[in-house]
């Protein structure tokens, strides 16, 4: 199934979109290193089998507050960088 020109060239703005969206989170120094350091798996909780890491356990390696933490943390996700979930308090 191929799609038509315009179709495609709405899902190649999309494409850019997502990119950019991606580029502009990641402009950030501080949010760089936080994205690296969950990708890298560092700071895993021990709450679940998937031992993903808490934004506490995040926040726990850098100088800097947990609410400027989960500020970057928002913006990596509306970025579509990474997915959180939560359980009971404890953010994933």
């Amino acid at each position: 199934m191929t799609l038509c020109p315009r179709k495609r060239k709405l899902e190649n703005q999309r494409k850019v979109g997502r990119v950019v969206a991606a580029f502009k989170a990641l402009s950030n120094e501080t949010r760089l290193g936080v994205f690296e350091h969950i990708r890298l798996g560092l700071g895993k909780a021990s709450l679940n089998q998937e031992m993903r890491p808490s934004v506490c356990n995040v926040a726990s390696n850098f100088d800097i507050s947990l609410s400027t933490i989960s500020h970057h943390i928002k913006e990596l996700r509306n970025a579509d960088l990474i997915r959180c979930e939560r359980q009971g308090q404890t953010i994933l």
